[in-house]
């Protein structure tokens, strides 16, 4: 069984990832990538989906890689792109993990969402 790292972000690492998804483009490869699954999927067609020209995706890809939000792997001539789930986990994690933790009593995150189950 993987496991899965549960460390929580710190500000500086956070303040990075999010500051990679200021941008619609980065921010669109990111969703084709979590989309397309832990195999990932080539460089040529992660343009094609995304509409990123391939010398511009290339520049897109090394933010997302430097804030630890995607990977890639040569396999033979192709170069296979993928989301880093665990990456995308904490930064959504660093969000949410004090949600509502000054709320009055009845308004916190964890009540409403043992309430939806």
């Amino acid at each position: 069984m993987e496991m899965i790292d549960i460390t929580p972000l710190s500000l500086e690492t956070a303040s990075q990832a999010f500051a990679a998804l200021g941008s619609e483009q980065r921010l669109s490869v990111l969703h084709v990538l979590v989309s397309a699954g832990p195999d990932g999927i080539s460089t040529g067609l992660l343009a094609s989906r995304t509409g990123i020209p391939a010398s511009t995706l290339t520049h897109h890809m090394r933010f997302l890689n430097q804030a630890g939000l995607v990977s890639q792997t040569r396999m033979g001539r192709t170069i296979i792109c993928r989301a880093d789930f665990d990456a995308v986990r904490r930064l959504s994690d660093y969000l949410i993990l004090n949600c509502c933790a000054d709320a009055a009593e009845g308004h916190r995150h964890s009540e409403h969402e043992a309430n939806d189950k």
